[in-house]
């Protein structure tokens, strides 16, 4: 690969990196979604609308502790997002479903990814498409090498 191929490839990821929260914040923290944050709508998203989720699942989907999570938990029960309750068979779990407003949430968010997907894609052939997810898997097995090594300093 050229020199200026790396240089422009290394160009494009900082300015997505630098741009791509702030740009999903916007296009999803609608007038509706005002109360809450971007980091909220992933959380959102990691609790899930199929059935009632454990806090320890939900921490592990997002990369963060309980008690980090647990928080975020309570402003988004606060604001009528989600509802926590015990576990009836264990009553040391907690599990969280969405209310209807947090599923509603679920989806303007999962809208918006949709569209995003769709314009990424748009024009690749099938075998551009396996190209470019080899290329993210790679970057991804990147972040994931640079996480572990921090946490084991």
């Amino acid at each position: 690969m050229e020199k200026g191929t790396k240089r422009t490839l290394n160009e494009l990821l900082v300015k997505l990196f630098n741009e791509v929260m702030a740009i999903e914040a916007k296009a999803i923290i609608t007038k509706e979604y005002r109360d809450i944050t971007n980091n909220d709508m992933h959380i959102i998203e990691a609790i899930g609308i199929e059935e009632p989720r454990k806090m320890s699942e939900i921490a592990k989907r997002l990369g963060v502790t309980t008690g980090t999570l647990t928080t975020n938990m309570n402003s988004l029960e606060n604001k009528g997002y989600i509802i926590r309750e015990r576990s009836t068979s264990d009553k040391r779990v907690v599990l969280v479903i969405l209310t209807p407003k947090g599923k509603k949430a679920f989806f303007h968010h999962r809208d918006f990814h949709k569209n995003m997907i769709r314009s990424i894609i748009r024009g690749l052939d099938e075998e551009e498409m396996k190209v470019m997810i080899k290329c993210l898997l790679n970057l991804n097995d990147f972040f994931i090498g640079i996480k572990r090594t921090n946490q084991s300093q």
